[in-house]
C-alpha cells in the first residue's frame, strides 16, 4: 500500500466513479481499476460495490475512507513541517475560484507571490461555489476563494475583496447615457443571466420582489461570454464590477449601477480551521489581504 494507491482511492471515493478518478488522477480507467483491486487484496476486503452500474462504497470501505484521509492529512502535515525547517518556504499551495475570480481578482495576487516565494508552486482550480467549499473540506485544495456569507461551521474565513454587481450594456444602448438604472427600465430589455448561482438567484429575487418579469434572452455559465454576447448587443446582463472595469475603461462596456437595489459581493479565502498552515500559506493570506484592500477582518463561522 503506498501514498498513491490512496489518492486513487479518495477519488474514486469523492466522485463515485471509476472514470472520473482516471480524469482527475491523468490515468486511463484500466490503471485506476488495477490500483483498487490491489489496494482492496492488500486489506483483505472490497472497498467499493460495483453491482447495478454504480460505484458506492461498501461498510469496509467507509471505514478505510477514515484512515486513508487521516494518512495523507498527516502526510501533508508531516512534508509542511519538514519544508518549514528551511527558511526559505518552498511546497506548493492549491487555490480553487470561479472564472471571473481568477481572471480579474486573483492575478495580481499570485504575481505578487510568485515575486516573493519563487520556491513555492502554485495550483488554481477554476470551479464554482459550491464545488470549491467541497474541495476546501475534503483537502484536495488549500484555500477556496468564494463570495459571501459561507455559513459552514468547519471553515475559517479571511475577507479579501469587496465588489459590487452592475448591470452592463453596449455604449450605444439607450440605457448607457444614464448614471444609473431603476429595475424597472432593466425589465423592458432582453437579459443574458448566469445559468445557475447565488448571482442568479439574486437577480431573480430583484424582479420577483418588484412583481416584474424578466425577459431572459440567454442563460450562460460564463463570465467572459457574457461580457462578449453583451458587447455584441444581444442583451444586458449582470456582473460584478471589478470583472468589467478593463473593458468599460476600453470603451467596449458600459456599467451602471443599479438605482433601486444593491448588490454586494464580498470575496473570502476560505479554508478548514483544523489546517495547519505553512508559512507559504500564511504569506499568500496576507499578500491577497494586502493587495485587494478590503477592511481587514478575520473571522471564523
Amino acid at each position: 500500500m503506498d501514498f498513491d494507491q490512496l489518492e486513487t482511492f479518495l477519488e474514486v471515493a469523492r466522485h463515485a466513479s471509476f472514470s472520473r478518478a482516471a480524469e482527475k488522477r491523468f490515468r486511463t480507467q484500466p490503471a485506476i481499476s488495477s490500483q483498487i483491486r490491489a489496494l482492496e487484496e492488500e486489506v483483505g476486503a472490497k472497498l467499493f460495490d460495483r453491482s447495478g452500474g454504480k460505484v458506492a462504497l461498501t461498510a469496509a470501505g467507509k471505514v478505510f475512507l477514515r484512515y486513508a484521509e487521516e494518512t495523507l492529512q498527516a502526510r501533508r502535515v508531516v512534508m509542511t513541517t519538514v519544508q518549514e525547517m528551511e527558511r526559505v518556504p518552498r511546497g506548493e499551495i492549491v487555490v480553487a475560484a470561479n472564472e471571473g475570480t481568477c481572471l480579474h481578482i486573483l492575478p495580481e495576487v499570485f504575481a505578487e507571490f510568485k515575486k516573493q516565494y519563487p520556491r513555492v508552486g502554485v495550483s488554481v482550480q477554476r470551479s464554482e461555489h459550491n464545488k470549491i467549499l467541497e474541495s476546501v473540506i475534503d483537502n484536495s485544495v488549500d484555500f477556496g476563494v468564494v463570495s459571501l456569507p459561507v455559513t459552514d461551521t468547519r471553515l475559517t474565513i479571511v475577507l479579501i475583496h469587496r465588489d459590487e454587481l452592475v448591470l452592463i450594456a453596449p455604449p450605444g444602448h439607450p440605457l448607457a447615457r444614464l448614471e444609473s438604472v431603476p429595475v424597472a427600465e432593466i425589465a423592458k430589455f432582453p437579459l443574458l443571466l448566469p445559468k445557475v448561482g447565488r448571482t442568479r438567484d439574486a437577480i431573480e429575487n430583484m424582479f420577483h420582489e418588484r412583481r416584474l418579469r424578466p425577459q431572459v434572452s440567454m442563460e450562460l455559465d460564463s463570465s467572459e461570454l457574457l461580457k462578449r454576447f453583451v458587447a455584441a448587443q444581444v442583451g444586458l446582463g449582470f456582473i460584478a464590477r471589478s470583472n468589467v472595469a478593463e473593458d468599460v475603461r476600453a470603451g467596449v462596456l458600459a456599467a451602471l449601477p443599479i438605482a433601486d437595489a444593491q448588490f454586494r459581493r464580498d470575496l473570502a479565502l476560505v479554508f478548514r480551521k483544523d489546517k495547519a498552515l505553512s508559512r507559504a500559506a500564511l504569506a499568500f493570506i496576507d499578500i491577497a489581504v494586502k493587495l485587494k484592500r478590503p477592511s481587514p477582518v478575520v473571522s471564523s463561522c
